[in-house]
């Protein structure tokens, strides 16, 4: 599919700086409410609210841009399935000639209770294969990323299958105050940076 895809604009340009915020999920129908897909969710609710339409296709990712205050902001999301998308982050860092510290990923995390989401600066996959990707094409696990708590499956269910699944009517009631704390977070890393986004986002569990 990829054959076809748009050529890429020169980077951004301007005085102030940019930032590559990423949103990991699989892409299609059957995936679009899936807990996998808490990034993209994510990635939307940010493209709707700062008017980035994602319009256009870049490095096997949908993206969109424009400004924050002085900031340049480059949304994104991943057209590769969740397992490859580090394809679309490296080849989106290497075009923008971004460092790794204006790189945003957000991200499911089957480790973080549900209503949970917590900023890092670095650290492992913890089992993500999306992010274990991202690792794997930069070389390095250190990067910022947002992680969205879906919590773990109940009983003996494959966490695979669990991630794969859509929220379930108790936690849809809450999705959208999750997801609005999210999108929060997402811009104070770029208004106010990462120390400051951690401080005032991390450890807070959303009850609604």
């Amino acid at each position: 599919m990829f054959r076809f895809l748009n050529r890429s604009k020169d980077p951004v340009d301007g005085t102030g700086e940019q930032f590559l915020l990423v949103g990991l999920g699989n892409p299609g129908r059957e995936y679009r409410e899936t807990r996998h897909n808490a990034g993209f969710m994510v990635i939307d609710r940010l493209s709707e609210q700062l008017g980035f339409g994602l319009s256009r296709v870049q490095s096997k990712a949908l993206i969109g841009q424009g400004k924050l205050g002085e900031a340049r902001v480059i949304l994104a999301k991943p057209q590769t399935y969740m397992n490859l998308s580090g394809q679309a982050v490296a080849s989106l860092l290497r075009f923008y000639k971004l460092p790794h510290s204006r790189l945003l990923v957000i991200h499911d995390d089957i480790d973080l209770p549900f209503g949970t989401i917590r900023m890092r600066p670095s650290g492992g996959s913890g089992g993500q294969k999306g992010l274990a990707s991202i690792i794997q094409q930069l070389g390095t696990q250190e990067f910022p990323r947002l992680r969205v708590g879906v919590g773990r499956p109940s009983g003996r269910m494959d966490p695979a299958d669990h991630v794969l699944q859509t929220f379930s009517p108790a936690e849809r009631e809450l999705l959208t105050g999750v997801l609005k704390t999210a999108v929060e977070a997402s811009l104070s890393f770029v208004k106010d940076g990462l120390s400051q986004a951690m401080n005032q986002f991390n450890g807070e569990l959303f009850r609604g």
